[in-house]
């Protein structure tokens, strides 16, 4: 069996924080690159970070000096620290494997994160 299964998410004030785990069941996650996107009601599914199987991190500008993609390989686990939240970071959140541009695995429910007052 292969999933990755999203969750974290939560309700949060502007300025506030959540940490969001991309758990991986079927395969091990480490042999992947993986990223995490979001997408907001009416707009496209967008990439946020992603973190390479060789460790390497890149982030969207929207999200650069907030958030902080890491890997756990003891806990097949990927996480996504998002500091200093703002509403428009409110969106579905997924993680997937990729390669190049294209998405691995099916898409799951993903985790909902909503920034507002």
């Amino acid at each position: 069996q292969l999933q990755l299964v999203e969750s974290g998410g939560g309700s949060v004030q502007p300025g506030g924080s959540l940490r969001l785990s991309c758990a991986a069941s079927g395969f091990t996650l480490n042999r992947y690159d993986i990223s995490w996107f979001r997408q907001a009601p009416g707009e496209e599914r967008e990439r946020v970070s992603c973190i390479s199987s060789g460790g390497s991190t890149n982030y969207a500008d929207s999200v650069k000096g907030r958030f902080t993609i890491s890997s756990d390989n003891a806990k097949n686990t990927v996480y996504l620290q998002m500091n200093s939240l703002k509403p428009e970071d409110t969106a579905v959140y997924y993680c997937n494997a990729i390669r190049t541009i294209y998405p691995i695995f099916s898409w799951g429910q993903g985790t909902q994160v909503t920034v507002s007052s």
